[in-house]
């Protein structure tokens, strides 16, 4: 197979490094919007050539890990590729992209979300084995072609990746609360942060739970941008629900509940006994 990247960032330079390890992969191109990453890709040895946009339709695989929005142009771009390819997104949302496909290459498309990731973009991100014993959530996928189904398959077993299946509905739903909403508390806890103390304070006194809380600050404003802005509905819902929740405990504060402070503090500890 040869594989066209579409974005050489943290996930599409993380998937060429593990591509290029397995051996019914020939070839991995790479095209990104950005030139600085282009060349960087290359310095990197992500990909063995960096190819036009319009390129890339005469490959056998094609990755889009671009925004979420990006991935809707992307595929009005690609309405006459053959029938043989394989297009396969990574985005973090899923019901927006899979109502916008071009009804002429539904069959071409596969939708999947590795639920993998770091903080950080840009090439130099790319993480070797950063998709490996990960979860792969693929939506709809029984309206994709049966090639297709079957390149996809191979690819995420070859990875290491643990498939999952949902629809897309229900998948943006629990992203929502599993993702999207931690990204917006995330940024709203470093600017309350900023707004409140100073550069020395902030390095003299932050300690491994504020850099916890605010790690996913560091995040691509760009690409949450799009995401948050797909799965609007859903994210506002998980925000509310959140905020019923701290106001809860700030209600229990206010008023020396403390027996209620510690049991909702028993209650979270919870989530550790699934999660550990």
């Amino acid at each position: 197979m040869n594989v066209a990247i579409l974005g050489l960032g943290l996930m599409g330079g993380s998937l060429a490094l593990s591509l290029k390890k397995l051996n019914f992969i020939d070839k991995i191109v790479g095209s990104d919007h950005n030139k600085k990453h282009k060349e960087e890709a290359l310095r990197l040895g992500l990909v063995s050539e960096i190819i036009e946009f319009k390129d890339i339709k005469n490959y056998d695989v094609i990755f889009l890990a671009i925004p979420v929005d990006g991935v809707i142009s992307a595929l009005y771009d690609l309405v006459d590729v053959s029938e043989n390819v394989t297009i396969i997104d990574l985005g973090s949302t899923k019901s927006k992209i899979i109502s916008c496909i071009p009804s002429s290459i539904r069959k071409n498309f596969v939708a999947a979300h590795p639920m993998t990731g770091t903080e950080y973009f840009g090439p130099s991100s790319a993480i070797d084995g950063l998709y490996n014993d990960q979860v792969v959530v693929l939506c709809e996928l029984q309206d994709s072609g049966e090639h297709q189904q079957k390149v996809s398959r191979k690819i995420f077993k070859a990875l290491g990746m643990k498939k999952h299946f949902m629809k897309a509905d229900e998948h943006d739903r629990h992203a929502a609360f599993i993702s999207h909403m931690p990204h917006a508390i995330s940024y709203s806890i470093a600017n309350t942060v900023m707004k409140q103390e100073n550069k020395n304070n902030i390095l003299a006194l932050a300690a491994g739970g504020f850099r916890s809380m605010s790690r996913l600050a560091k995040s691509s404003p760009n690409m949450w941008e799009d995401i948050f802005r797909q799965n609007k509905d859903n994210l506002l819902e998980a925000i509310t629900l959140f905020e019923t929740e701290l106001a809860s405990l700030k209600r229990s504060i206010q008023n020396d509940d403390w027996e209620s402070v510690n049991k909702k503090m028993s209650d979270a500890n919870k989530l550790h006994d699934i999660l550990d």
